[in-house]
């Protein structure tokens, strides 16, 4: 399938790469933030548009033709870089880092003004957003990656900007579908829930892929 990669890059070639592109994704966060919350004159705003303006050609002057895609090295890394979820190179990703456990998966990220949706809260879609990555995730992690098919939200209250944890898991395997459950917490308890099923591909089947971990 178009998109998945598999390249030589060696692990520093890799480290390499993400000490280099991870910290300009990290500014351009920021910078987000701060495009929304500023109160900078005129003038000041104009400035920093020109050095936007200069970034933007610098780093236009060598480009990709097609999207970062999944790429797994043969050294036996995965990097799905371009992720709008858990992607370092992304800055629209808050990224999350999402870690492994025997029986779930779990992130615990940090939502600023750059995904807000009511005043002060979450937008409704980006909490879906995160959860499909989620429980898409904890699907591949249990051996049984798919392609998503349907996602259920239920919004049990509002979900504030700030510090969140989310986790999911498989709940049961029906063939070549996976059910997966999950859920967005902040401190006071649970925000957001979803049920997720995955499928998958008809690509794939023939060759199921491994439980993959996206770094």
């Amino acid at each position: 399938m178009s998109g998945y990669l598999v390249d030589d890059a060696t692990p520093d070639e890799i480290e390499a790469e993400r000490a280099t592109y991870a910290p300009l994704a990290e500014a351009t966060r920021l910078l987000a933030d701060l495009s929304i919350r500023t109160r900078v004159p005129p003038a000041d705003a104009a400035l920093a548009r020109e050095h936007l303006d200069a970034a933007i050609a610098l780093l236009g002057k060598d480009v990709d033709d097609e999207s970062y895609g999944v790429r797994h090295s043969r050294a036996g890394i995965t990097r799905a870089w371009g992720n709008a979820v858990v992607g370092i190179r992304n800055p629209v990703a808050p990224p999350l880092a999402i870690v492994h456990h025997d029986d779930r998966v779990s992130a615990e990220f940090e939502l600023s003004a750059a995904y807000e949706g009511p005043p002060s809260l979450v937008h409704g879609g980006v909490s879906a957003l995160i959860l499909d990555q989620l429980l898409g995730e904890a699907a591949a992690a249990a051996g049984k990656p798919g392609m998503t098919g349907t996602l259920t939200v239920r919004y049990r209250r509002a979900t504030p900007l700030g510090a969140l944890r989310g986790e999911a898991r498989v709940d049961r395997v029906d063939g070549i579908k996976t059910y997966a459950v999950g859920h967005i917490a902040d401190a006071e308890g649970v925000c957001v829930e979803a049920e997720g099923v995955f499928i998958l591909p008809r690509w794939a089947r023939s060759e199921q892929a491994a439980p993959t971990k996206f770094e």
